[in-house]
């Protein structure tokens, strides 16, 4: 049933047309809020919006270059002028790739940081200063483990990451005391499709931890309680809060056993 609290709300969520986002948009619309869908693939966005439409939710699709400045700007106005002021904005979209930086194509490095990075920065500008004007509105961003512990073959993904967690916390304490939140899913490995595209990617490997992935319904959850208890942080699973302490008292570890990790991969 929909939670009178949050029934009519409008969230925007990114990489929507498939694992977290996908699950993402079911859950909040099972919740009563309606969800613009924002990814590049047009048909898949068209299909999860029938079915949320066919389970009694209100989704609308949003297909989006997310990675251009120009198709990032037209997708904010689109939604507003369709469906009124965003009160929740999920930075769920993201890209992935495993292997050596030196082997790692420019053109991939560059949309990781368009997408990760640019994108996730751009439409939090575009929708906090609104938020601000209204008085109410959360952004959540989807962050990672590797943003708190540098691992060996995903450099430009971990600093991406890495940027997330600094950038969120900043304007955390920028919005400190007022109705509008920011907030940050640090995750661990995820049980979706993202092991299968960050190996396509060119030049890439195999990316380890899916055996010891979560499920996506474990993140869904915590962004759905970051709704009903704006905090700055949560942990999915919770052992990854403890991340940065393994990094800086065990980091020396890392860098004897993860060349050899990234080798045999």
């Amino acid at each position: 049933m929909a939670h009178p609290d949050w029934n009519g709300r409008i969230a925007l969520i990114t990489g929507a047309s498939s694992g977290i986002g996908a699950a993402a948009a079911r859950r909040l619309a099972a919740e009563g809020l309606t969800v613009a869908l924002a990814a590049r693939r047009a048909d898949r966005l068209s299909a999860l919006a029938v079915d949320i439409c066919a389970a009694g939710g209100r989704a609308l699709p949003f297909p989006c270059d997310l990675g251009d400045p120009s198709s990032r700007a037209m997708l904010a106005e689109r939604v507003q002028n369709q469906l009124g002021p965003v009160d929740v904005l999920f930075n769920n979209a993201g890209l992935g790739w495993y292997g050596y930086f030196e082997k790692m194509p420019w053109d991939t490095a560059a949309d990781m940081l368009a997408l990760n990075v640019n994108a996730v920065v751009h439409l939090t500008r575009l929708f906090l200063e609104p938020m601000r004007a209204r008085g109410s509105g959360h952004i959540v961003n989807m962050g990672s483990l590797t943003g708190a512990l540098p691992v060996q073959g995903a450099a430009i993904y971990g600093a991406s990451k890495a940027f997330l967690e600094s950038f969120t916390a900043s304007v955390h304490r920028e919005l400190a005391g007022t109705p509008v939140h920011i907030s940050l899913i640090r995750a661990g490995a995820v049980r979706t499709d993202f092991f299968d595209t960050t190996s396509a990617q060119p030049g890439g490997q195999k990316l380890p931890g899916e055996r010891g992935a979560v499920s996506v319904e474990r993140v869904v959850n915590a962004l759905w309680s970051l709704l009903q208890r704006p905090r700055r942080i949560v942990f999915v699973p919770w052992t990854v809060r403890f991340v940065p302490w393994a990094e800086m008292l065990a980091g020396w570890l890392m860098d004897r056993v993860g060349p050899a990790l990234l080798k045999r991969g």
